[in-house]
């Protein structure tokens, strides 16, 4: 069974403070989301093996550690997932990036899927899946599964909010894959809304309504 992370490092904290406000305009926010995914990806990057190498400092040869080379995939969730994936690319820049778009479909809030994009060699990635709210649970199912058909076997989540039933369906449907988090929730709303969450994260990304 996969493990729930849940992050509570004060700055990751603080700033989910403000990413929650409703007073907090689009741009504040967007920077915001940014932060937070750097110092997530901060935390969950802590597993990546080293190997040893020397270089030459001013002084004389030095043995130290660089990263062992293991190649990763960011993938994010189509549309409110782009608004994560810049502030991972921070700290691991090399990572290839893929796209999976899904739309909750607002009637049976049942995700649909419309679009994936991902990198040639799929196999050999460990992947991060990212989006902002981990709600119902069903396009980040979706979206593990539409890698998994296309050859992934190493597969991570990684969201600022879940809400409780969001995190039983994944653990359900991909019981290995690893959830990250800022914070898990109360619960979802009638509408599917995580309560207390902090509404659309596209919405309030983007500025649409």
């Amino acid at each position: 069974m996969g493990n729930v992370h849940v992050f509570d490092h004060p700055l990751i904290q603080h700033k989910l403070t403000y990413i929650r406000d409703v007073s907090t305009g689009t741009k504040e926010f967007r920077e915001l989301v940014d932060e937070v995914a750097t110092l997530m990806a901060f935390e969950i990057t802590r597993h990546l093996q080293l190997q040893e190498v020397t270089v030459e400092t001013p002084v004389g040869p030095s043995k130290s550690h660089a990263l062992a080379g293991k190649k990763l995939g960011v993938v994010p969730i189509l549309r409110a997932g782009i608004g994560m994936s810049d502030g991972i690319l921070k700290l691991i820049p090399a990572a290839k990036v893929g796209h999976v778009g899904m739309y909750r479909d607002p009637k049976t809030l049942k995700p649909v899927e419309y679009y994936v994009k991902l990198p040639s060699d799929v196999e050999e990635r460990e992947f991060i899946v990212v989006d902002p709210m981990l709600a119902t649970g069903g396009s980040a199912v979706d979206a593990i599964s539409s890698l998994k058909q296309r050859g992934a076997t190493n597969i991570k989540l990684m969201c600022l909010i879940a809400a409780p039933e969001g995190v039983e369906e994944v653990q359900k449907q991909h019981p290995e894959v690893d959830i990250y988090l800022a914070a898990l929730d109360e619960k979802l709303d009638e509408k599917g809304y995580i309560v207390p969450g902090l509404g659309d994260a596209g919405d309030r990304l983007f500025g649409t309504k």
